[in-house]
């Protein structure tokens, strides 16, 4: 009977006067990082707040991609991979708040399979050699993607050579991540889709919404997205992006390494690469 309890809930045994001070400290810890918006709940909601904004893609009245346009990277997919778009993967446990609300200076990005353009997934095309905003951007040229100013902190779509303590998560290929350094790791440059007309379409205008491929300047390796390697992040279930050239037996790019860089239609119809599907 030693385990029965014989005395009322409110009786006082053991170390009572510890236990109630630890209660009370725990408590106010609760009450000072509820009132700075420290709690893990509190930062899932100020993240997703602030990273699914609306956010109004550029409208190209030329059909041509330019500098300064926002744009969405999107992957139609294909099998048993859906379409998807390069998004923002930022870690809530590193979510800075001081002095005013920003994701982390360097974080990881995913292929997220809602296709709305928001702070999460919309990037900036950006001169690295001095071109003026509202420049045409042509096939081969060097440029750089950057994340919106403000709570995405304008940070560039980075890659870099893998190592053995660098790499993607997953499939351990070359890593994408965003960084704020504008450097040559950060540089990258749009081809042709077609091999046999790459060299003809070379220093052409890049036309918006259409298929062609992203490579990295520095290790020549083209953006992909991976279908069989899932992330889990605060937004679900997403795909790993990495910079890798995946080729079929006739040697051509296959649909993983395919890309639309997205517009807003002019007619105001959402996104032109939607309306074009349907």
């Amino acid at each position: 009977m030693a385990h029965v309890r014989t005395y009322r809930s409110k009786v006082k045994v053991g170390n009572w006067t510890e236990d109630e001070l630890l209660q009370k400290d725990a408590m106010k810890e609760y009450l000072e990082k509820k009132e700075k918006g420290e709690l893990y709940v509190q930062k899932i909601d100020l993240l997703r707040q602030n990273m699914l904004k609306p956010v109004n893609l550029s409208v190209t009245n030329d059909g041509d991609l330019h500098f300064g346009d926002v744009v969405m990277l999107v992957n139609v997919g294909a099998g048993n991979r859906d379409r998807s778009a390069v998004s923002i993967d930022a870690d809530v446990s590193s979510l800075m708040t001081v002095p005013s609300p920003s994701i982390p200076v360097s974080c990881g990005v995913s292929a997220g399979r809602t296709i709305q353009p928001c702070t999460r997934t919309a990037f900036i095309i950006t001169s690295v050699d001095g071109n003026p905003e509202g420049a045409v951007l042509h096939f081969e040229q060097h440029f750089a993607l950057r994340t919106l100013s403000g709570f995405a902190k304008g940070l560039y779509l980075t890659s870099d050579m893998r190592s053995f303590q660098k790499s993607a998560k997953k499939s351990h290929l070359q890593e994408v991540y965003l960084d704020e350094s504008k450097s040559f790791l950060s540089c990258w440059k749009i081809v042709h889709l077609d091999p046999l007309e790459r060299l003809e379409h070379e220093g052409l205008p890049v036309p918006a919404n259409v298929k062609v491929l992203i490579l990295h300047c520095k290790t020549n390796q083209a953006l992909a997205v991976l279908g069989d390697q899932v992330l889990w992040t605060t937004f679900g279930e997403e795909y790993e992006v990495t910079t890798h050239t995946f080729l079929d037996c006739h040697k051509l790019e296959q649909e993983n390494n395919h890309w639309v860089l997205c517009t807003s239609d002019p007619a105001g119809n959402g996104l032109v690469l939607l309306n074009r599907q349907q």
